[in-house]
């Protein structure tokens, strides 16, 4: 049986991690694996460091789609993946990588995953988490801070120049995409009850047609 493929978009902050981690509850741990968009940015080792901090990471150039997509078919077709692990203060990939064994349930969470038509074309289910822009601002400062090593006057700059930039003409457009609008993220409950059920409605009819 080919592994469900759920595609979780939104805003930076929305709550898309929340989300996946809520669904990931209710199934056997080794039943479900989270891929984050975020691990597939471009390696900018060969660049200076003023030119990597001068690159648009909330551009979908910035991230390398095409490894994505085959880990995604490799995970498809019952083959681990070796999921590289990306260092985000110095902008580049590490030797290091972290193996991802396939599941029956893949869940794709990024900014920009519905923005992307090849990703889209291999997702079963898309998901798009709503929320507000200035809780959203505030979670992605709060993160920068506490995980990036970022200060607060880089975090800002960033959003302004980039972030809020790319969302407007990548990221809130990507929702048409979505099969289900999930408002306030992992805080709504009913979403993810209903994600649930219709996840395993699909399994179990997977389940019927491989006897």
């Amino acid at each position: 049986m080919d592994p469900i493929i759920i595609g979780i978009g939104g805003g930076t902050g929305s709550g898309k991690t929340t989300v996946a981690k809520e669904v990931l509850k209710h199934f056997p741990q080794e039943s479900v694996v989270i891929v984050h968009h975020d691990s597939y940015y471009i390696d900018r080792s060969p660049l200076p460091p003023e030119e990597r901090e001068r690159i648009n990471y909330d551009h979908p150039d910035s991230f390398d789609n095409s490894l994505l997509i085959e880990h995604l078919s490799q995970l498809k077709s019952g083959k681990p993946i070796e999921k590289p692990i990306y260092d985000f203060e110095t902008h580049t990939r590490l030797v290091e990588t972290i193996t991802v064994r396939p599941a029956r349930i893949i869940l794709l969470e990024g900014i920009l995953v519905l923005a992307e038509t090849d990703l889209r074309e291999i997702m079963d289910i898309r998901l798009f988490v709503d929320t507000d822009a200035d809780e959203r601002f505030i979670r992605r400062l709060k993160r920068d801070i506490g995980q990036r090593g970022r200060n607060v006057d880089q975090v800002i700059e960033q959003y302004l120049a980039t972030v809020r930039p790319m969302h407007l003409q990548f990221v809130e457009p990507s929702k048409r995409y979505a099969d289900v609008i999930i408002p306030e993220g992992g805080l709504n409950v009913v979403a993810v009850d209903l994600i649930v059920t219709k996840v395993r409605d699909i399994l179990a009819r997977h389940d019927e047609h491989a006897y």
